[in-house]
């Protein structure tokens, strides 16, 4: 256990929930892989020591058989759609999107069936059909044209709205985008996910969507990652849960 001051309001919000004899589900996302690096097998290494399974968002256009068989061997970890290439075709001026309609929209959804295909032959066993749109968007035009393919689910960032397809949303992200990158002082991602866990006690049901990722992590963020899972694996009050169960 951390005995880190931070971490306080975690432990005493998970005291509530244990006395309570109440338990939350969190989930696990990591963005980005394309190939196995050593921050893959570092962050693998941690979900295996402490038990924790992981969905990977994996970008379809670049990967290959490299990372398949690393993966392979892995039991913790689920293979989701990540775009398709992570590139983005928003102006300048705008927020970064590879899954609007900037191009003619039969190239995006090509693509975003290429990748399920792809992902689906490369992770016979692994493969859940999730889509992980990159910077956590996609223009709702292509929502409703995404089961067709094999999708069943979206995942974005942020409490789910109304959709037409089931959204698995993460809520927690442990880095800082803007300025100097790296990850963010651990007081202000504890504050959030409590924050998140207040909103479960009160009646909200969505599982809690833990987002990180390990090509950009810096010492803060991995010490997050592996603080998280010293305070969480095997808590009375939380259930860690593979993505796949919330995938229907």
């Amino acid at each position: 256990m951390s005995d880190r001051a931070d971490w306080q309001p975690l432990r005493d919000e998970l005291r509530r929930w244990g006395e309570a004899r109440r338990k939350v589900k969190l989930w696990f996302r990591d963005d980005d892989a394309i190939e196995p690096t050593p921050a893959l097998d570092r962050l693998l290494s941690l979900a295996n020591r402490f038990d924790v399974p992981m969905a990977l968002a994996i970008i379809p256009g670049p990967t290959g058989e490299a990372l398949a068989e690393r993966l392979a061997r892995e039991n913790r970890v689920t293979a989701t759609v990540h775009g398709w290439t992570h590139q983005n075709y928003a102006p300048d001026d705008t927020k970064k999107q590879e899954l609007g309609l900037h191009r003619p929209q039969e190239i995006v959804l090509d693509e975003l069936h290429r990748g399920f295909d792809k992902l689906k032959a490369l992770y016979p066993r692994q493969f859940v059909p999730l889509l992980v749109p990159p910077w956590n968007r996609i223009d709702d035009a292509l929502l409703p044209h995404l089961a067709p393919f094999g999708y069943r689910a979206v995942s974005v960032f942020g409490l789910a709205k109304r959709a037409p397809v089931g959204l698995i949303n993460t809520h927690i992200d442990i880095m800082r985008w803007h300025g100097v990158r790296g990850g963010l002082p651990h007081a202000e991602v504890i504050g959030r996910l409590v924050e998140e866990l207040q909103i479960r006690f009160d009646g909200h049901d969505e599982p809690i969507g833990v987002m990180t990722h390990h090509l950009v992590h810096d010492d803060l963020a991995w010490n997050f990652v592996e603080t998280l899972f010293e305070e969480t694996a095997g808590h009375a009050a939380i259930e860690w849960r593979p993505v796949g169960n919330f995938v229907h």
